[in-house]
């Protein structure tokens, strides 16, 4: 074998020997697994045949034998949303470019016969990118970064799956109780729009009067119809983030009420730091800064020779040989590559900032989040220990002066309707103290890592 020949040979081998990437048992995904289910405190999995898509339907068949909890919705999302299912599949596409960036391209191999005057000329070549082989380590450590990066997106994005899936149901089993105590009302308005009528007929009510009382009623009849359809959307809107259709949506049954305010609201040291630690947004910020610094490095390492190629070359032309190798170059007359090195360094300072922009968000959030969270707890409380307690006493108080004929029938169904509405609101105010409880784990960076 030629010197030339020798030398590309030992070129390729090297190569192979320093830069032969393979692919994972499990993708990557275990890490991304591991993430969603430490923030979230519910499994994932990456759905690849027909028998994870049989095993998930005896899952999901026993999940909804019975009424859906918060966290059984949770792990609904994070198993059966098809639109999650579909970005985790970027983690193959992400391994699979880390993987061809550790190996070395196909060598190529030129033969070339002539023949005129009675002599055969005889030409071979074997071409590599010699480029390639010494920026292969770096490229490697490049997409190693991006694997990782995607991994944290990932993550990220099945908590962020989860945090949508508990605020739906959230929703939806309030617009479902905000039927109820709905239509409460309006049986209350009923009976006294009811009782308005015969009064009237009998000539002991004003036609003013029992006109105000058909039109209370008429109101009423109007917010169950709201409260019915704010509860058709919300259950709605729970159906497609579990990725459920045909009878599985429209049979699955949610609690009839929402979950009691605790008995104290939770503590949770320096949510801000809290945040800066495990928010996997900020973690995924970090990493595609360190990405893009790299990337620069790499522009400034192949600013000059952009396409560098080694040739083994072996020529017989009749009985006569020659052998010698090529190198071709590019030669950098025009294009310095400046206009490069300048990009890249103009992406890397906006990847500084998008960083720091995150941070700040992070910090943000997470303040107004746990503030929020203090507030609707108390207020929650306030309507709980206060307003119903007292609603209460005033509806014995009255009940006890109709019995003693000292109040109405009309007065009476208005304090029962009154009653009603005040547990309406504490309802309103316990959805809102539940919604800042999902958004106080979201901004923190998940239900599992806070203090």
């Amino acid at each position: 074998m030629n010197q030339a020949f020798k030398l590309a040979a030992m070129a390729a081998a090297a190569a192979l020997l320093s830069g032969c990437a393979t692919f994972s048992n499990d993708g990557g995904f275990g890490a991304v697994a591991q993430a969603t289910r430490s923030r979230s405190g519910a499994e994932t999995r990456l759905l690849r045949n027909d028998d994870d898509r049989r095993a998930l339907d005896e899952q999901l068949k026993k999940l909804l034998a019975e009424p859906i909890s918060a966290d059984a919705a949770v792990q609904i999302a994070l198993l059966n949303n098809r639109s999650l299912q579909a970005r985790y599949w970027d983690l193959g596409i992400a391994e699979a470019e880390l993987v061809q960036a550790g190996r070395l391209a196909n060598p190529g191999f030129s033969f070339k016969r002539t023949h005129g005057g009675g002599d055969v000329a005889i030409e071979r070549t074997l071409s590599m990118n010699f480029i390639q082989l010494l920026t292969l380590p770096l490229a490697s450590r490049i997409e190693a970064q991006r694997f990782e990066q995607v991994k944290l997106e990932l993550a990220g994005e099945a908590v962020s799956m989860a945090h949508q899936a508990r605020l739906a149901w959230i929703e939806a089993v309030a617009a479902q109780q905000g039927i109820e105590y709905a239509q409460q009302i309006s049986d209350a308005a009923d009976a006294s729009g009811e009782l308005a009528r015969r009064m009237q007929a009998a000539g002991n009510w004003s036609k003013y009067d029992a006109a105000k009382e058909e039109a209370f009623h008429a109101d009423t009849m109007a917010d169950v119809a709201r409260a019915r359809k704010a509860a058709t959307a919300s259950r709605e809107k729970l159906t497609r983030i579990l990725g459920l259709s045909g009878a599985e949506a429209t049979s699955y049954r949610l609690p009839e009420r929402l979950p009691e305010l605790p008995a104290s609201p939770r503590k949770v040291d320096d949510a801000e730091a809290t945040a800066m630690r495990d928010r996997l947004d900020v973690q995924a910020a970090r990493l595609s800064t360190q990405h893009t610094a790299s990337s620069l490095g790499l522009t400034k390492t192949t600013r000059f020779i952009n396409v560098l190629e080694l040739s083994g070359i072996s020529e017989r032309e009749g009985e006569r040989r020659s052998r010698g190798y090529e190198i071709s170059v590019e030669v950098p007359l025009f294009d310095w590559g400046g206009a490069r090195v300048a990009h890249a360094e103009a992406t890397y300072m906006q990847s500084v900032n998008l960083l720091a922009a995150a941070a700040v968000n992070a910090r943000s959030e997470a303040r107004e989040s746990y503030l929020d969270y203090q507030a609707s707890y108390e207020l929650a409380r306030h309507y709980r220990d206060v307003v119903i307690p007292l609603r209460q006493k005033i509806s014995e108080e009255t009940l006890l002066r109709y019995n003693g004929m000292l109040l109405s029938v009309f007065e009476l169904l208005a304090d029962a309707r009154e009653q009603t509405a005040a547990v309406n609101n504490y309802i309103a105010a316990l959805k809102e103290y539940w919604i800042a409880d999902a958004n106080l784990d979201a901004a923190i960076g998940g239900k599992g890592v806070q203090q």
